[in-house]
């Protein structure tokens, strides 16, 4: 049984903090996943990934939707760059 959460002002800021450093770590991991994932697909001859997404080619099927998945989630990597060239 969880707590009561209370309404008022700052009561939940942990669980805040919490859920903005979670999502910002999740934010992290999708880029590499998905470059991963798409690398996996495209082996020819049933690679590891083949029991997930089926098999893969460069020209259609998974391999380009992973890449753009990749490229739109990196954003957390360039805000995270951007940071530290400040």
């Amino acid at each position: 049984m969880t707590a009561p959460v209370s309404a008022a002002p700052g009561a939940s800021h942990n669980g805040v903090a919490a859920a903005r450093h979670l999502a910002k770590w999740l934010g992290l991991a999708a880029t590499p996943t998905f470059a991963i994932m798409a690398l996996l697909t495209a082996v020819p001859g049933g690679g590891p990934a083949d029991m997930l997404c089926g098999a893969g080619s460069w020209q259609g099927g998974m391999v380009p939707m992973y890449l753009l998945m990749s490229a739109f989630h990196s954003a957390a990597w360039l805000r995270l760059m951007a940071k530290r060239w400040d």
